[in-house]
């Protein structure tokens, strides 16, 4: 496990005329999808953002409260970082703008209507995702040899290194100012159900947009490709369950020398992003 959680400044920079439209491993599912994640991530990062700068006041703990600013840091690089990546994206055809604008109605909606805590229990279990992702990400070579551009894996290696670093941060905060842990797991089948679903809209008026998803013969080999992706491994899905113990921490499954591997490989001498790194490291 480690606790610090630094704020870095890294600007990225995405050329859409060197991108080909289906950069994720010339294939068109895992490219759709890589895209409709990104879309959704400047507004959910603000969201994360927002749900514990909510509660922070209740928070005794010092050594918490430094982690949560690290955390609030790190999500607001991470927002921007995308913003620059969905632009692209966009100008490749993809509905990242409109993603986008979905995403941020219906956020904006759950904190008219929901409670504070539960607001910060959505952020904890979708913090869990993003870092059982990241554990994935950064512990197989196939799923990063899939990006065709080392701006684009470094941009998700970067934010895979980062979620792992605050992994804890939301889930330690609704535990200290909120506890329950029962409610944690009922948000967390909630949000798996709002996921689910989600993904599914996202990704049909995504492809929809897209004439060579329309030939059968590539989306039935980008199928696939999926059901042998990591991503739908079981292994991943009893990650993800893992969740839903109510003696569950995130730091159970201990990642402090992956996070030590990764901030070497590419924050640190000749690491992709070691020149480019602003702030602390």
């Amino acid at each position: 496990m480690t606790d610090r959680v630094p704020t870095r400044r890294i600007a990225f920079e995405f050329d859409a005329g060197r991108m080909p439209r289906h950069y994720s491993a010339n294939d068109v599912l895992s490219s759709h999808a890589m895209s409709l994640a990104s879309a959704t991530f400047p507004e959910g990062e603000e969201f994360f953002v927002r749900s514990v700068r909510k509660v922070r006041d209740q928070i005794r703990d010092p050594d918490l409260l430094e982690r949560v600013n690290g955390f609030i840091g790190q999500e607001v690089m991470h927002g921007r970082a995308h913003v620059s990546f969905n632009k692209a994206l966009g100008r490749l055809g993809y509905p990242t703008r409109f993603i986008d604008r979905f995403v941020a109605f219906y956020l904006r909606l759950m904190e008219r209507l929901l409670p504070k805590n539960v607001q910060l229990a959505i952020t904890a279990a979708l913090e869990h995702y993003t870092a059982t992702f990241a554990t994935v990400l950064l512990t197989t070579p196939e799923a990063r040899e899939q990006f065709a551009d080392p701006e684009i894996e470094a941009l998700w290696v970067w934010h895979a290194l980062e979620e792992t670093e605050h992994k804890a941060v939301a889930f330690d905060v609704f535990r200290e100012v909120c506890g329950n842990e029962r409610m944690r797991v009922r948000v967390m089948k909630a949000v798996t159900f709002d996921i689910v679903i989600g993904a599914a809209m996202g990704l049909l008026i995504s492809l929809a947009m897209d004439p060579s998803a329309w030939r059968l013969s590539k989306l039935r080999k980008s199928w696939r490709n999926l059901r042998d992706s990591p991503i739908a491994s079981g292994d991943f899905a009893a990650l993800l369950r893992d969740y839903n113990r109510l003696d569950f921490h995130p730091d159970d499954h201990d990642t402090t020398e992956l996070v030590v591997e990764w901030r070497a490989r590419l924050l640190e001498g000749g690491g992709y992003l070691a020149s480019r790194v602003k702030g602390a490291a």
